[in-house]
């Protein structure tokens, strides 16, 4: 399948890479189909949008700056991913890069919620308040080193 990316431009992607999000996404409910694709940097991942080129999520596993990390989502929202497996769903948080790239931050009050085999998606609202919106990287992976 062919798409136009805001990364990479023009690519072909395998039709397993294509995740609906029946909801869409926290701000974008419009658009219902993604692409997961692998950035050119690890460890991210984008997130593209089908419907408009324009719109791209950066996102990362939470669990490599944060391994204590449990989304805590509503039981609906999980039942909307109809998942078989607990090994099914992957997490993922959303990631803002500002002009000074060591103030990254990643939404662990909004995950990214993936039923790989599926490919259902959804953002949930974490129930935990300890998740903010705004979880700065850099300093998250100082900590764990401390």
């Amino acid at each position: 399948m062919k798409i136009v990316t805001k990364a990479y431009g023009p690519l072909d992607i395998d039709e397993r890479q294509v995740i609906q999000f029946p909801y869409g996404l926290i701000g974008f409910e419009q658009f219902k189909v993604f692409a997961l694709l692998d950035a050119s940097q690890q460890p991210f991942y984008w997130l593209q949008s089908l419907d408009v080129p324009d719109i791209a999520f950066v996102l990362i596993n939470p669990l490599l700056f944060r391994p204590d990390y449990t989304p805590d989502v509503a039981e609906e929202d999980l039942e909307d991913l109809q998942l078989d497996q607990p090994d099914d769903l992957l997490v993922f948080s959303i990631v803002t890069i500002p002009e000074n790239q060591n103030r990254m931050t990643a939404n662990l009050q909004g995950p990214v919620l993936i039923n790989r085999k599926k490919k259902i998606g959804r953002q949930s609202i974490s129930l935990n308040p300890n998740w903010r919106v705004k979880h700065v990287i850099l300093e998250e992976l100082a900590a764990l080193k401390d």
